[in-house]
C-alpha cells in the first residue's frame, strides 16, 4: 500500500490533504502519489475556479464527506494544492484514500483497460 500518511496533516478543524492537479485530463479520477502529494486529474479546465472545485468534489465522494466539508486552502492557481477535509480524523482519511490510490497503482500504463 502507498504510505497515504504522508500526504496528510492533522489540524484543529481535520486533515489537509496535499494535492498535484491535473486539470483537463480525460476524466477525473485519483490517480496515485506524486511525490508529496496526491495526485488528482479531473476532467475540467483550469477556468474560474471549476478544477478546484472539481477536485474538491472529487475529494468529498472518495472520503464519503459533503462537498461543503472540502475546502481549498492554498494553491488555487497552482497545480500544487492544498484541501482541508473538515470534521474528519486523519486515519480514516489515510485508509479512505489508500483504496483508490492502491486500485489506480495496479493499472499499468495510463490506466488503460480499467474503469
Amino acid at each position: 500500500m502507498p504510505d497515504i500518511d504522508a500526504l496528510l496533516t492533522a489540524d484543529d478543524d481535520g486533515v489537509v490533504i496535499a494535492v498535484s492537479a491535473v486539470p483537463g485530463a480525460g476524466r477525473s479520477e485519483i490517480v496515485g502519489r506524486h511525490g508529496d502529494a496526491l495526485k488528482v486529474r479531473v476532467a475540467v479546465p483550469p477556468e474560474k475556479g471549476k478544477a478546484n472545485d472539481a477536485i474538491a468534489a472529487l475529494l468529498a465522494h472518495a472520503i464519503g464527506v459533503a462537498p461543503s466539508a472540502v475546502s481549498l486552502v492554498s494553491g488555487a492557481t497552482g497545480r500544487a494544492k492544498r484541501f482541508r477535509v473538515a470534521g474528519v480524523e486523519l486515519d480514516v482519511v489515510s485508509d479512505l484514500l489508500e483504496q483508490p490510490v492502491a486500485a489506480n497503482g495496479r493499472k499499468g500504463p495510463a490506466g488503460k483497460g480499467h474503469r
